[in-house]
């Protein structure tokens, strides 16, 4: 197994600069996953570590060693991509064993070494099969047989996922979450998609523009977002945000002004912000708390707390909660989580109390106000 280092790693195309200089160690064994939108970077990351891309600045290290001047072949890595690529006249076993073939490794040793990484992937009555006769999961099975049986110190898996349907994603994310324990691996994950690095990852890399937004635990990303950045971008539905203005503060609270004049007190930040300062104010839907609905007797009330009235526009029933999407007096929306059998209908109007001690401060450069009790 292997560990990865980039030491101010940098890539441009032309003059247009896409890596900012990152530095970032991937632990051997670790599950490391690349998250960001299109275009902050993640795949070129990947395929710089991969040699596919060439470093323009900086140094990737793998066991320590510089790897700019090593072919892509003999780094040690496999790489899963997002199609297939397999050959449709081969077998599984063919397609699986390819690259051993191209190496000169004998033909029973390639054989026994497929017939192994058949059974891990449980696709043994499969190894027979041409692609055609395979469904999507199992091509990229297939795939990532194709990259197990080199044995690699290191996977690197390019949105693996993206072609297939949403329950065989689920499917495969526990696959490869399987995977990695068994092999007791190091991978490297690229995707776009928060859930299934969130679901998946040790720890994840949050990259935007090329610069890395934070690296952290799937939960300390979600609790603990660094940037507004990290806070839209981690979590479904994403956080809310509202504007606030700071109207005073003492050693252990902040008062704020909401867009609307709604008032609130927040606990205070370790950088206390001055008064007249502009603030974002976020809240996860789970920190909203539905007040005085009908059959219902009032939440319980915090002094500190606000609480913001409006109209559901739009109701999402996903089985054990629901998600109200509301349209405040002030045009402002939010989003609320609330139980799957609640009586709550589109057009109804409701009053949402946000949370104080849940709240997520952010300053005009859109850097997180960290609170005393935060990592």
């Amino acid at each position: 197994m292997a560990t990865v280092e980039l030491r101010n790693v940098r890539k441009k195309f032309g003059g247009h600069e896409v890596i900012h200089g990152i530095d970032l160690l991937i632990e051997d064994h670790e599950f490391m996953a690349f998250v960001g939108p299109s275009g902050c970077g993640k795949s070129t990351l990947l395929r710089m570590i991969a040699g596919l891309e060439e470093v323009t600045e900086g140094d990737v290290l793998i066991d320590g060693v510089p790897a700019q001047d090593v072919p892509p072949s003999q780094r040690g890595l496999a790489m899963v991509f997002q199609s297939y690529a397999l050959y449709p006249h081969m077998t599984v076993a063919e397609n699986m064993g390819f690259s051993l073939r191209l190496a000169g490794v004998p033909k029973a040793e390639r054989d026994e070494k497929v017939r192994v990484v058949g059974r891990v992937l449980e696709m043994e009555a499969l190894l027979e099969r041409k692609p055609g006769q395979l469904s999507g999961g199992q091509l990229q099975r297939v795939a990532i047989g194709r990259a197990m049986v080199r044995q690699p110190k290191a996977f690197l898996l390019d949105e693996p996922l993206s072609n297939l349907d949403a329950s065989l994603q689920g499917q495969m994310r526990l696959e490869l979450a399987r995977l990695h324990r068994e092999l007791n691996t190091t991978m490297i994950y690229v995707t776009h998609d928060q859930l299934e690095a969130m679901t998946m990852a040790d720890r994840i890399v949050v990259l935007n523009q090329g610069k890395v937004e934070q690296l952290g635990s799937p939960l300390e990303l979600y609790q603990h977002p660094a940037t507004l950045f990290v806070a839209g971008f981690i979590g479904a539905p994403k956080m809310n945000f509202l504007d606030a203005v700071v109207q005073s503060a003492n050693n252990q609270t902040l008062r704020l002004t909401l867009s609307n004049g709604v008032g609130l007190v927040v606990p205070m930040p370790l950088e206390a912000p001055s008064p007249g300062e502009k603030l974002k104010l976020g809240i996860r839907p789970e920190h909203l708390t539905l007040e005085e609905l009908p059959g219902m007797g009032p939440a319980p009330v915090s002094p500190s707390d606000a609480v913001l009235q409006g109209e559901v526009e739009v109701l999402e029933h996903l089985g054990p909660r629901a998600y109200l999407h509301t349209r405040m007096v002030d045009e402002t929306r939010l989003v609320a989580q609330t139980d799957g059998d609640t009586q709550v209908r589109i057009g109804h109007q409701v009053a949402l109390r946000i949370r104080s001690e849940s709240t997520h401060l952010f300053n005009a450069l859109g850097k997180a106000l960290a609170r005393p009790s935060t990592p």
